[in-house]
């Protein structure tokens, strides 16, 4: 019997390989409307950052993150 951590992956994983990562991102949001003021927060810690910071951090987590889409199926 499979565990709700492994179906909920199992799910996500027939999500992505059905619609693609941008499609599957707007699925999700659909059902998730999400709370908060998305601009706000994002003024908050991304005013703080030059465009080569930001850059630079991307790039970063491309060569360190070998799970990426971890934090959305958790």
């Amino acid at each position: 019997m499979k565990t709700q951590n492994e179906i909920i992956k199992q799910g996500f994983n027939a999500l992505i390989n059905s619609l693609g990562i941008t499609d599957t991102i707007r699925f999700i949001q659909y059902f998730s409307p999400g709370s908060g003021d998305y601009t706000k927060e994002r003024h908050q810690w991304l005013d703080e950052k030059t465009l080569t910071q930001v850059l630079a951090e991307i790039k970063q987590l491309e060569t360190e993150d070998t799970n990426q889409y971890e934090e959305i199926i958790e």
